[in-house]
């Protein structure tokens, strides 16, 4: 494993602002290809009283993105929608590694919890 170079922590941000971000337990009931891409693909995410079209970019990521169908992951639900591709994304997977450059990887729970289940 190649050399890792810990980042410097961001500036101190009130208790408020983690407060308006909400973080939530999905399952990843399928994966999509968004063929106009070369590295988005589309998750639908059960989130228990709903369900979500996510875009993330992994198809550079993993050799089979579809591995991850019946995974459950943590998400930012309340981020204003975005279109990518021409899809509409209402969130955002949290992974850890793509900032600092390294192959990134799910955050999931340690144990199945109920889908909507928030963080915090």
């Amino acid at each position: 494993m190649k050399e890792f170079k810990v980042s410097p922590i961001k500036s101190v941000v009130p208790a408020k602002t983690l407060e308006a971000i909400d973080v939530r337990v999905g399952t990843i009931q399928r994966v999509e290809d968004i063929q106009k891409s070369d590295k988005l693909v589309k998750l639908v995410v059960d989130f228990g009283d709903r369900m979500r079209d996510i875009v993330v970019g992994m198809k550079k990521e993993r050799e089979d993105p579809k591995e991850i169908e019946g995974m459950q992951a943590l998400f930012v639900v309340n981020l204003e929608p975005r279109e990518f591709m021409g899809v509409k994304s209402e969130g955002m997977l949290f992974d850890i590694g793509y900032a600092d450059g390294i192959m990134p990887v799910m955050a999931v729970p340690e144990r199945r919890v109920p889908n909507g289940a928030r963080v915090g």
